[in-house]
């Protein structure tokens, strides 16, 4: 493990670990603490839920548009034919295909992050489930990546839609950003984030739905958020 270095010391002194931070305070911190950085680290929330996913009706999964986007390079991959695949391709799709797309995901190539199909390519990408839902990247009805509109699906994942999934312990993690970010975007996205999973709140959930919500960079401090400061 390596050893943290002087800069690293000095941010972590300045933390303290029992506050809850205003996300605008979070911000600022994270900013000061990626200044030591060579690269432009990922900005990322952990919410942790009071659910127990195991359980049906306690499940909580879907898509945000985070206004801003995610700063990251999204590769899109999409089952199609015909028109539509003429509608992805002009969309800005990275691989389009239906027969040899499955015959490259089962040779072991997958390189895309986001994979979506037409409803009439899904007997054809059922070949490659197996593969595909491990990953997380099986395409889903439910959260818009199973639709006749591809052209929509494909902007959407390239603009910044990104997928939660509740975890075992009922804990979601997203990256929202990145620290080049503006504050103002970079806010905008954390709270558009908390908002989709305060909606998404599954008709088993009981109490307190949402419990400790954390804000930290790739390399920076885990900070704990005022939940007050997320809405508005």
């Amino acid at each position: 493990m390596a050893k943290p270095t002087k800069n690293n010391k000095a941010v972590a002194e300045k933390i303290d670990r029992m506050k809850e931070y205003t996300l605008d305070e979070a911000i600022k911190v994270l900013k000061d603490a990626g200044k030591i950085r060579k690269f432009d680290e990922t900005v990322e929330i952990a919410m942790n839920l009071n659910i127990d996913p195991r359980h049906a009706d306690q499940n909580v999964r879907g898509m945000v548009s985070l206004p801003n986007g995610t700063g990251a390079t999204v590769r899109v991959a999409v089952f199609a034919r015909d028109a539509k695949a003429d509608a992805a391709k002009a969309a800005g799709a990275d691989i389009v295909g239906a027969e040899e797309l499955v015959e490259e995901i089962k040779s072991g190539k997958i390189d895309f992050d986001r994979c979506i199909a037409t409803p009439d390519m899904m007997a054809m990408v059922g070949q490659v489930a197996k593969i595909l839902g491990p990953k997380g990247i099986m395409p889903n009805p439910k959260l818009g990546t199973v639709t006749p509109d591809v052209e929509k699906a494909v902007k959407d994942a390239k603009g910044g839609a990104i997928e939660f999934r509740a975890e075992k312990a009922g804990i979601i993690h997203a990256g929202v950003g990145k620290v080049s970010f503006d504050d103002a975007k970079l806010a905008e996205n954390v709270k558009a984030f908390y908002q989709a999973i305060v909606k998404a709140k599954p008709s088993g959930a009981k109490g307190t739905y949402i419990g400790k919500v954390s804000i930290t960079s790739s390399m920076g401090p885990g900070l704990k958020l005022a939940t007050e400061s997320l809405v508005g």
